[in-house]
């Protein structure tokens, strides 16, 4: 049953692009001509001048009507860039270092009603500043804050011109729901905040969504226990693959998701242009105590949907909901990104690298370019020339010198698609209201692909996309093979451990690439989270001092494949991942 169940998924993804002719707006048959595609993200121009990136956004989406009385916050950014960004405007900086150039006296208005002022400093990240929603009315549609700043020069006078920046801010301040569940987005961290799926009341908590794309017909709708088993195995969420064929099956399947409090990623992937669909379905799942967030395009990149289908969506489900945010996956690595990306609050990637040839398609027997071909993982690299390490022994590759533009996929695809994803959010000003989330393989043995990962490979790739900032884990797809589960299931229990440091860190997310090992580090107080993945099917060795640790004191909170630790360093195994809190002295 799950290889007729992926089969028959699989099918439908392979028929998407037959019928479209087009994958990534690029031709792939060996009948077509070469055509560019178009549609590249525009990289900003370099400036000879210092220039001021001035951006504001509301701490919670959305603040309810219950929150009024307690304090609210908008967050100010303020870096000052040599690109020129969205919104970025020259600012005049005197001599010396930006730490002590100055300040920016910020006001934040509504309506001409001045909420906060106080100074905030240059290069500034979510610079919260507090303020009260007293006398602020709850309605459904947002309200625009007016952010304005004047730089204070350290060597200004009282004849200089005036340096002034403005922006501007969606603030939603909703009535409080009746009968159905509230999903905020902490724009501070980018993490999701929930009461328990249950329903049965309790405080809202940061999640870090991990679960799966699940397989409705054949699957869920003939085995109900397969949810309370996703749940004993420490996954949060499930993301249900319609179609939804026996609607009797399906809502005994949201009743018993929220009996065992397991939160719903629904999914619209086949209707979302259709605005009567999307009316009937919100209004019909919207009160559903469970549900997480919403879900419209599914590769709408690849198969060339109209460039403005994910924005009306998006504005439809808002107009009718407005209590849960919005999400979409895009599989192209540069095609429209923007105008998709408009129509979501959280973008997910899905580079899928293992068991296929990224540079000759095995499906369609041609060329993979930038301007040609599909492959099965978009504008995807190969391993470095001559690095036989990053081979997996389970590869069709036998050469023994690895050549350039192998085919042999790379683990870096996803950390590289994660991360440029990131910095286009901004470069649109974004940053602060999308985030990103990651859908590691979790299948093979079919069309591109001609291996399933490993179970650590599994862990790879999740960690490879967390470590680039990455803030849910969706693999597609359930049902797969036990190992994959096995691995999987156990990242999940171990997540809560770590979890608390991503969303609390205290400074910056820091990366570090040692070898072939990926290390991403955050920092909170006295204690520094580690999280480690081998890229590479050879045991690697890392130092503490390589990352910036003494390794006075680890705990080892997570280990997948085989991993050890001295005084001085860790080692991880073959495709090894593991997680460490380090105490600083």
């Amino acid at each position: 049953m799950p290889r007729l169940t992926f089969a028959v998924l699989t099918g439908i993804q392979l028929l998407a692009r037959v019928s479209a002719q087009t994958w990534c707006n690029k031709h792939y048959m060996a009948n077509q001509s070469v055509v560019p595609p178009g549609g590249e993200f525009t990289i900003p121009a370099v400036s000879d001048v210092p220039l001021l990136a001035f951006r504001c956004a509301a701490a919670i989406k959305p603040y309810l009507e219950e929150d009024v009385g307690t304090p609210a916050g908008v967050l100010i950014d303020s870096p000052v860039v040599y690109s020129e960004i969205v919104g970025a405007q020259p600012i005049g900086l005197p001599a010396g270092p930006l730490s002590s150039a100055g300040q920016l006296d910020v006001t934040v208005s509504l309506n001409g009603k001045t909420l906060v002022n106080a100074l905030v400093p240059l290069n500034a990240s979510a610079y919260e500043l507090p303020f009260s929603l007293d006398g602020i009315t709850p309605q459904m549609t947002p309200y625009n804050l007016s952010c304005g700043a004047t730089f204070l020069a350290s060597n200004s006078t009282s004849t200089s011109s005036p340096q002034t920046y403005n922006a501007s801010a969606a603030l939603s301040v909703l009535p409080n729901p009746t009968n159905s569940s509230v999903t905020k987005m902490d724009l501070r961290t980018g993490a999701l905040l929930v009461k328990p799926a249950t329903g049965l009341g309790g405080e809202y908590e940061p999640i870090f969504p991990v679960g799966f794309y699940t397989t409705f017909d054949g699957y869920l709708s003939t085995n109900i226990s397969v949810i309370d088993t996703l749940k004993q195995q420490g996954f949060n969420i499930i993301h249900i693959v319609p179609t939804f064929d026996n609607m009797t099956a399906f809502e005994m399947v949201l009743d018993r998701m929220q009996e065992v409090g397991m939160y719903l990623m629904y999914d619209m992937r086949f209707t979302y242009m259709n605005n009567t669909s999307v009316m009937e379905q919100v209004n019909s799942i919207k009160y559903r105590p469970n549900l997480l967030l919403w879900y419209t395009g599914d590769e709408p990149d690849g198969t060339s949907d109209p460039l403005n289908a994910t924005s009306i969506a998006y504005d439809l489900i808002y107009s009718l909901d407005g209590y849960h945010p919005v999400s979409l996956v895009l599989n192209c690595q540069d095609y429209e990104w923007a105008s998709y990306t408009a129509g979501t609050d959280i973008v997910m990637q899905d580079a899928y690298m293992i068991g296929n040839n990224v540079t000759w398609s095995n499906e369609w027997n041609t060329s993979c370019t930038p301007d040609y071909g599909d492959c099965g993982c978009d504008n995807c690299f190969s391993i470095p020339a001559g690095n036989s390490a990053a081979v997996s022994p389970n590869s069709t590759y036998y050469e023994s010198v690895v050549p350039a533009n192998s085919g042999v996929g790379s683990y870096f695809d996803i950390s590289d698609r994660v991360s440029s994803f990131q910095n286009r959010l901004e470069v649109m000003g974004w940053e602060r209201t999308k985030a990103v989330w990651t859908v590691p393989q979790a299948f093979g043995s079919a069309q591109y692909w001609t291996r399933t990962p490993t179970g650590e490979e599994w862990v790879v790739q999740s960690i490879m996309g967390i470590n680039q900032g990455a803030l849910g884990v969706v693999p597609w797809v359930d049902p797969n093979p036990e190992y994959i589960k096995v691995a999987a299931s156990a990242f999940a229990l171990s997540l809560p451990k770590f979890t608390s440091y991503i969303f609390g860190a205290t400074s910056p997310r820091s990366n570090y690439l040692v070898g072939g090992v990926d290390i991403a580090t955050w920092a909170a107080g006295f204690e520094t989270l580690v999280l480690a993945t081998n890229t590479d099917y050879v045991t690697s060795n890392v130092t503490w001092t390589d990352i910036g640790l003494s390794g006075a004191g680890v705990e080892v909170v997570y280990t997948s494949g085989s991993v050890n630790t001295t005084g001085n360093s860790f080692t991880l195994g073959s495709v090894a991942s593991a997680a460490f809190v380090v105490i600083s002295t």
